[in-house]
C-alpha cells in the first residue's frame, strides 16, 4: 500500500488547464483517485482531462450557475471528495488610477470563485461526512505584489476564507488549507525565464538556488489534502523555496552588506 492512496476518490481541480492544474491533476491521478478538470474554456479542460484519463467541464468559478452546473455533473460521479481552487487571473496596474472593473473582476474570479466552489463542492463532501478543500493562494496573500491590483488582496482573502471555512466544516469532517506558490515556472511566467538574466536574478533571491516549479505545489496539495494530513486544518503552506524569509536580509547592516 502506498503512503498515499487516493483509489475511489474523486479529486476536482479548477483551472486545470494551466501548469499547476496540469500538474495537480497528474499527481493525484498518479495516486489513484478520478481527477476532473474545471476551466474557464470547456474544450481545454476536456484536452487537459483526456491527457489524464480523466473528466474535464466547463466552469467559471465566478458564475453561481455555472459552478452548480459543474457540481450536477460531478454529483453523477459519486461527488466531490477533494477540491484543489486553483483557477486565478491577475489583471495588474498600480492602485492609484486601476479601473474599478479590473479590480473587481479579480475579486470575483480569485476570491468570489473559491468560496463558489467551496460551498457546491463542500455541500457534497458534508453530505459523505469527510472531504478536503485546498486553495492555491500565494506568497502574495502575505507580502503585498507591487502594481498587481486587487491579486494581493485577493488571495489575502482566500487565505482567511480558507480558515474560516476550516473552523466551520472541521466538525463536519472537511478540512481546509492553502498553497501558497512563491516564483512558479509554468507556461503563464515562463516568458520572464526566458531572459536568463533576469531567471538567474531571480534564482539568487531565493535561498533553496532555484524557481519552483508546479510538480512542487501538485506535491504539497497532494499531501494536504491525504489522510496523512487529516489532523492539519486551516493551515497555509508557503512553497518558495524560502523566498519569504529573505527580508531582513535585504536590510543594510554594518559588517553585513554585500
Amino acid at each position: 500500500m502506498s503512503w498515499i492512496d487516493f483509489t475511489g476518490k474523486i479529486v476536482v481541480v479548477t483551472g486545470g488547464s494551466g501548469g499547476i492544474g496540469r500538474a495537480m491533476l497528474d499527481a493525484f491521478k498518479a495516486l489513484g483517485a478520478t481527477v476532473v478538470a474545471l476551466d474557464y474554456r470547456a474544450e481545454e479542460a476536456e484536452a487537459a482531462a483526456h491527457a489524464v484519463g480523466g473528466y474535464g467541464f466547463g466552469c467559471d468559478v465566478s458564475d453561481l450557475r455555472s459552478v452548480e452546473a459543474a457540481a450536477d455533473h460531478i454529483a453523477k460521479l459519486g461527488g466531490a471528495d477533494v477540491l484543489v481552487n486553483n483557477a486565478g487571473i491577475l489583471r495588474p496596474g498600480p492602485l492609484e488610477d486601476l479601473a474599478i472593473e479590473d479590480w473587481q473582476a479579480m475579486l470575483k474570479v480569485n476570491l468570489d470563485g473559491c468560496f463558489l466552489t467551496a460551498q457546491s463542492f463542500g455541500q457534497q463532501m458534508i453530505s459523505k461526512g469527510a472531504g478536503a478543500l485546498v486553495h492555491v493562494a500565494s506568497i502574495s496573500a502575505s507580502q503585498p505584489q507591487p502594481f498587481s491590483g486587487a491579486y494581493s488582496p485577493g488571495k489575502a482573502g482566500v487565505a482567511m476564507l480558507s480558515r474560516a471555512l476550516a473552523y466551520e466544516w472541521g466538525p463536519k469532517g472537511v478540512r481546509s488549507n492553502v498553497v501558497s506558490p512563491g516564483l512558479v515556472l509554468t507556461p503563464m511566467s515562463e516568458p520572464f525565464y526566458a531572459n536568463l538574466e533576469v531567471k538567474a536574478a531571480r534564482e539568487r533571491r531565493v535561498p533553496t538556488g532555484r524557481i519552483g516549479t508546479a510538480q512542487d505545489m501538485a506535491n504539497t496539495a497532494v499531501f494536504l489534502a491525504s489522510a496523512r494530513a487529516s489532523y492539519i486544518n486551516g493551515q497555509e503552506i508557503v512553497v518558495d523555496g524560502g523566498l519569504s524569509q529573505t527580508l531582513m536580509g535585504s536590510v543594510p547592516r554594518p559588517g553585513y552588506t554585500e
